[in-house]
């Protein structure tokens, strides 16, 4: 039995999942059921960071994964961040690397530059 807070809303129900049956207790709503069963089987997060951007107003862009990416490839991610420049003018939205790191997730821009 795994116990853990959910954090999909700010009631940050206790829940509690059984590994093996992956059945979900102490949830108020759905969402909180299906948070509890990802974060057993593969738990997933956004990931945000900064960039180096050449020929911008500032010298770093912040930027995120367009969806969650596998909480074990977090540290890949990054090092594929520490590793990148971006060129000004980058448009907030807009696509930077795409399927980074394999994980299907691309790295978006979090603010125009």
């Amino acid at each position: 039995m795994k116990e853990m807070i959910c954090i999909v809303c700010p009631r940050g129900c206790r829940l509690r999942v059984d590994e093996s049956t992956l059945e979900v207790t102490g949830n108020t709503c759905p969402r909180g059921a299906e948070y509890g069963r990802n974060e057993v089987t593969c738990p997933m997060r956004t990931v945000t960071g900064s960039v180096a951007v050449k020929g911008g107003v500032h010298p770093m862009l912040a930027v995120r994964t367009d969806r969650p990416v596998p909480k074990d490839r977090i540290f890949d991610v990054m090092a594929a961040l520490h590793g990148f420049t971006a060129v000004s003018p980058v448009k907030r939205g807009e696509t930077l690397i795409k399927n980074v790191c394999g994980t299907g997730a691309d790295i978006i821009a979090s603010r125009d530059m």
